[in-house]
């Protein structure tokens, strides 16, 4: 299945603007008075995961540890993805101090509700200078089997077509830019894959042989494509996550900011496939450069038959 009621979700000890990854992400945006990110990432943490949770959604929150600093381990889907054949993957990370965030005890903590069968990690790629962020470089049709994904300094080929090859995917790779012609850092801010629809930001694929590819591709699986704009991809539109509630229903995670930026129509399709939930959490997306999927990390993992 496309979506699962398992989420891993890290709450935030020192999250900020982190000088490391602010390069090749043109979504940060320092806040002048950093002493209070913390304090406010936190509390929009909490609040994203009481929504959840309220929508009946299983969240396995674990603390960030103090030592050492990881300022981005609220993000945890750019280290781990979790399959449901039992597998799971660790990713090689950019920014020295994103390496960091790869905890064995998180894995070894879920292993006591959910089965693994194996533990890949390409983080040896980081050797050669090579980076695939997980779920945030990829976005994967875990139905059909394809991870969709646009190239960029923290997404590189080699190791996609790695992943791809232990992983049983097929990769579908692009380029894309924002407004400003920058490549964009994450397929996860442009593009966002549910069970029977895909949110993308089409302008931001300028090649139209690319564009062509992607479309197809999409229509041949049997999504319904909403376009957004480059505005509505700066708002994170892009980066929402369909997820199950534990009594089956869909639900469409997304922050505030997001939901406000959609039209009527896009509001009217997207609530065909699923509640439409939402949280602010703009302290998060301007200093982290990230949005709601990117806070969550799906545990597609089979369950071992204890309670979750």
């Amino acid at each position: 299945m496309q979506a699962t009621s398992n989420l891993l979700m890290i709450r935030p000890v020192a999250f900020g603007f982190n000088e490391q990854t602010a390069g090749s992400n043109a979504f940060q945006i320092r806040d002048t008075d950093q002493q209070q990110v913390q304090t406010k990432a936190a509390a929009e943490f909490d609040g994203l995961v009481n929504i959840l949770k309220d929508n009946k959604v299983n969240v396995i929150v674990i603390d960030d540890t103090a030592q050492p600093h990881t300022p981005d381990a609220i993000f945890p889907n750019n280290w781990v993805s979790f399959h449901d054949n039992g597998d799971v993957f660790l990713y090689p990370m950019q920014a020295e101090n994103r390496r960091l965030e790869r905890r064995e005890d998180i894995i070894t903590q879920l292993e006591d509700n959910f089965r693994l069968r194996h533990v890949t990690d390409l983080s040896h790629f980081e050797q050669e200078n090579r980076f695939l962020e997980g779920t945030g470089s990829m976005v994967l049709d875990r139905e059909s089997k394809i991870a969709y994904a646009c190239l960029s300094p923290r997404t590189n080929e080699k190791v996609l077509a790695a992943f791809c090859g232990q992983s049983g995917y097929t990769m579908l790779t692009f380029h894309a830019v924002d407004e400003n012609g920058l490549a964009i850092y994450h397929t996860n801010v442009m593009m966002a894959m549910g069970s029977n629809f895909a949110v993308i930001c089409l302008d931001s694929i300028q090649n139209s042989a690319e564009k062509e590819l992607v479309i197809k591709s999409l229509k041949s699986t049997g999504k319904e494509i909403i376009s957004i704009s480059f505005d509505q991809m700066s708002h994170f539109a892009g980066n929402m996550l369909e997820v199950k509630n534990t009594r089956g229903d869909t639900l469409i995670v997304m922050s505030l900011s997001a939901y406000q930026s959609l039209t009527y129509q896009q509001k009217a399709v997207l609530s065909a496939f699923g509640k439409l939930v939402y949280a602010d959490i703009g302290t998060i997306e301007t200093n982290g450069g990230g949005s709601a999927r990117c806070m969550i990390a799906e545990v597609h993992l089979p369950q071992s038959g204890l309670p979750a």
